[in-house]
This record gives C-alpha cells, structure tokens and sequence, in this order.
C-alpha cells in the first residue's frame, strides 16, 4: 500500500477566518483529522463528509491523548495510506509540540508538510485593539511558555533578561501561575505599575479581557475567576487599547448564537452574524449521501415544461448525473426555476436563465429536483428526482456538546419553518431536550411561520425582526434601523 501524507497545519487563534489558504485547502482534502482543543471545531465542517475526525486535545488536568499516542496515530494512520491532517491552535511551532511530530514521521520516512498558523500570542492582542510592538511603546516582543514540566509547573526563565530587555511578553496559558509572573517580573526589575491584560478566548466573539498592572492582576485574577484559555500580555503598549480598540465595538459582540441549520456545510447568516462579531454554532449537522438514479429516470427530460430545483446542491448534483449517465443537456427544453436566490445563481453557473418558483405556472409538466427533504412537501402532478439524502452527521454530535459545554450561549436563531423539527430531532440524538436548552436565551424566529411553528412544538419565541431578511435580523439584534447595517 502507498504511504500517505500528514500536514501539520496551524488553525490560528479561534476566527475561523484566520486560518491559512493552505490551511483550509489541506482540511478540505482530508481522510483524518487529529485536532486540538484550541482549533475551533467549526473548521472541520470543511472536512469531506466521510473523513475520520479524532479529538485529541488536552483538556485542564486531564489528557485524552499522549503526545506520544498521537505521534503514533499519525504514523498509523499515514502508513495506512490516508491523508491525514493534524489541525493544532495557534501557529504549529509555537508551543505547538510539532517538532516531535515531524520527527516521528520522518523516522518513518512519511511526507508531511507543516503548515504554519496565525499565533494567538499576536492575534488576541490585536482583536483586543493592541499591536504588540508600536514605534513610541514597543520595540521588542517575546513569546513565553508560562508552565513546564516541573513538578509545580512553574516555569523556570531568564526573569533578568525578560524584565530589562523585552518591552512587550505574551505569556501562554498562564493564568495559574499569575501571581508567580508577577513576582518574578517585578523582583527582576518591571515596574509595578506596568500594564497587564489578560485575554481569554481571544479572536471569538466571547473574547474577555481584564486590565491592571503587576501590582494588582493576580488579585482581579482571582476576584473575577478568570481562567485559561488565555493569554497574559505585559507591556506599556497596552495604552494604545483605549484608542484602537476595534473588535469588541463590533454591533453583535458578546452574542453567542445557536443557529438552526438546514443545509450542508456552513451557512451565509452564519457568515453574517460573525461578521458583526458574534459566536455563532451551527446545529444539526447534515451530511449529503448519494442516491443512485436510473438512467431511464432521465430518459423523457425533454418533455418536461418545467424543472424545480430546490437547492444549490440539487443544481450541481443534477448535473454532475447528467455528465455521469452521458445525458445531453441540450434535451432540457423545460423553463428552469429554483426555490432561492443562492438557487438561482447556481442554475447561472450552468447557462441558464432561471427565475424563482412564485413565477413557475401551474400547468403542464414538471420535475422537482433535490434531496429527500422534498418528499415532505406536496408537489402535486409532479415527478420528483432525487439526487441525494441528507443524514445526520453523527460524528459531529460530540463535537456539538463540547463547543456547547465551552461557550456561553445566549441567543438561538431559527432562520426558517423547516429549521425547526430538524433541531429538536437533533438534540435528542445528543440526548439535550430542546425546551430545557432554550428557556433562558432569546429565541429568534425568521418571520411569522417559523414563530408559529415553534409555538406548535411547544418552545419559546420571544423576538422577531420586521422582515424575514438577514439584514432585518442583523439590525434587530443590534438594536439599530436596519439602513445602518452593514453587511
């Protein structure tokens, strides 16, 4: 058998934004996933429906997996003959162990590549309105492990060379050994008074920061129990956060959203709403699978008057049959309509000029083409093709519960009526009923059907924009005349 390939590649700091071109390429190709805990989860909804995804993060006082057991699934899983991507926080090569990585591999002869990241010990500052070197504040920087693997785990550095000869340090996951950082600074020469801001889950829309000095963060530290993931920024250049500070004026900042999803893969709201500087989770999560269609399915196409197609997904699989079973196109005689404006700009992609289904008449022939979502619907004197079902993704449920464990949700979003039973038939696969996860957020409903159709499953609506649009709701949780919104 062939030997695989292992790309070692950096997810960035937590925006799924950040991660490299390369980064995202070599996720979307992928036959195995081994990721941290600190790569956001969302990413690996670019995976290939069918790729293995393992967690092999470490958790605060509890290991799920060893380096060195990781090392050898990379090498097992490679030797295998797979494409394997192993996704790390941060940049690979800071504090991101990939050095042992890479030489179990090369023992093995295996190829890699290593991909580098966007490191949070930069990111995080940034987003918090800080750039860590500044001409008037800031001419060094330096990055620091603020643990080890001494017994108390409290590291053991060049204190002299870091108070007097560095004006700016990001201490990573230190918040455990604070007061111990801040003795040492001090006793080595840092002023007591020089600025201090810890930033937790830096670059995400639930970012937290708390400013002091080394005289006083421990005490604030401990006051407000704040916690790892974080990093410990140092430095006179935090002064400049009262006057670039960009991220946390963000309208939809500190909103933590559950969206309802219908679709495969990520949405656009989704793509709004962390735009406008919210959290947001996905849920459920679908995967499409292949139905097998006849060729003599497609044998009478040119004596349709009309063809439907229900998605953007439907366009493409339909065509992709076409080209499989070797159907001329140029039998489509049919007036094409699709069921939305994504819709319709796929079925463009392929030449056509279609229009949306409320001009479709209600005479003559037709053909409704999607996933098996459309057998729910009545579609009379209709023949129905359908290219694909859409199933739960059952490795992403896991997944699901442990990005809800680590966040703060406050808000759910139903962008649709077909978003509604989906959702509640979703959590009880994670065993979470729906009513208890929802009764203490405020619960959005896109337009009047979806509110009513809450209402009919027994669960909450308490807020509505005036239009079922995505700008109307951006503008409806920020607060703010829909005219002013920028999307």
């Amino acid at each position: 058998m062939k030997t695989g390939k292992v790309f070692l590649v950096g997810a960035g700091p937590g925006d799924v934004g950040l991660i490299t071109v390369k980064g995202l390429e070599a996720i979307k190709q992928a036959e195995v996933i081994l990721y941290d805990r600190l790569a956001n989860p969302k990413l690996l909804e670019f995976a290939p429906a069918d790729c293995e995804l393992i967690y092999c993060g470490k958790l605060p006082d509890r290991h799920i997996l060893r380096q060195e057991n990781i090392n050898d699934l990379l090498v097992e899983k490679a030797l295998g003959g797979k494409r394997v991507i192993r996704l790390k926080g941060g940049d690979p090569g800071v504090f991101g162990r990939v050095g042992e990585e890479a030489a179990a591999l090369a023992q093995y002869q295996i190829p890699f590549e290593i991909v580098p990241g966007i490191s949070s010990g930069i990111a995080a500052p940034l987003y918090a309105g800080i750039p860590v070197t500044h001409r008037e504040y800031a001419e060094s920087f330096a990055v620091v492990t603020a643990h080890d693997k001494s017994e108390e785990g409290k590291p053991m550095l060049d204190w002299k060379g870091l108070a007097r000869g560095v004006d700016t340090i990001a201490f990573y996951m230190g918040v455990g050994n604070l007061p111990f950082i801040c003795e040492n600074l001090i006793n080595h020469g840092k002023s007591a008074s020089t600025p201090v801001i810890l930033i937790q889950w830096g670059t995400f829309g639930r970012q937290k920061t708390l400013q002091g000095t080394l005289a006083n963060i421990s005490a604030k530290a401990l006051e407000t129990k704040f916690s790892n993931p974080a990093i410990i920024l140092v430095g006179e250049v935090i002064a400049l956060r009262e006057k670039i500070s960009w991220f946390e004026s963000k309208p939809l900042y500190g909103r933590q959203i559950l969206l309802a999803r219908t679709g495969v893969g990520p949405s656009e709201l989704a793509k709004e709403l962390m735009g406008q500087g919210a959290d947001v989770i996905e849920f459920p999560k679908w995967k499409s699978v292949p139905v097998p269609v006849e060729q003599n399915q497609l044998d009478n196409l040119s004596s349709y008057k009309d063809i439907l197609f229900t998605s953007p997904e439907s366009a493409a699989e339909f065509f992709k049959l076409l080209r499989e079973i070797r159907v001329d196109i140029r039998q489509i005689t049919a007036d094409v309509f699709g069921v939305s404006i994504r819709t319709i700009h796929a079925l463009q992609e392929y030449g056509f000029i279609p229009r949306l289904v409320d001009e479709m008449s209600k005479e003559g022939k037709r053909l409704i083409v999607g996933d098996n979502s459309i057998l729910k619907h009545n579609y009379p004197h209709a023949d129905i093709l359908i290219t694909s079902k859409n199933e739960l993704d059952q490795q992403y449920l896991p997944i699901f519960k442990g990005m809800l464990d680590e966040a703060d949700v406050n808000t759910m979003v139903f962008p649709c009526r077909a978003s509604v039973e989906p959702f509640i038939e979703g959590l009880k696969e994670c065993g979470i009923e729906a009513l208890a996860l929802l009764k203490d957020l405020q619960v959005i409903s896109m337009g009047r059907q979806t509110r009513n159709a809450l209402i009919s499953a027994g669960l909450p609506s308490n807020g509505m924009p005036e239009k079922a649009t995505k700008q109307a709701l951006l503008a409806y949780m920020a607060g703010r005349p829909v005219e002013e919104v920028q999307t």
